[in-house]
């Protein structure tokens, strides 16, 4: 039962902080795409990692500012969801996409190898 209910708790941190973020997002982060791809909630719920994907702009520069955000964002979750404690979010660049490219291109250079000679 615990495990659902962290599911359910995760999705609904995911579903919130993507919003906020949506509302609140700092002029400096005009033409890129944040996106919130995971969010993991520990078991006593007073801490939380945030994957985050960032598309057409620096990647560390965009965290920087999601970063300085931070605090203000959990006080909004803070308000919106009503938990008794809201997690303290540590946001982290989702490095999977930029792996599976790694693979595809590998995998593509693996089939075009023996074709070329």
């Amino acid at each position: 039962m615990a495990v659902d209910r962290i599911t359910r708790v995760n999705e609904l941190l995911k579903r919130e902080i993507a919003e906020t973020l949506e509302r609140r997002r700092p002029p400096e982060l005009a033409g890129t795409l944040v996106s919130v791809t995971e969010v993991r909630c520990s078991a006593d719920l007073r801490n939380a990692t945030v994957k985050l994907s960032i598309y057409g702009g620096n990647a560390g520069t965009a965290l920087q500012h999601v970063r300085r955000l931070r605090a203000e964002l959990q006080r909004e979750l803070a308000s919106s969801l009503g938990f008794k404690r809201t997690p303290v979010l540590d946001f982290r660049i989702d490095d999977r996409i930029a792996a599976g490219d790694r693979v595809l291109e590998l995998l593509n250079g693996a089939d075009a190898g023996p074709e070329e000679a």
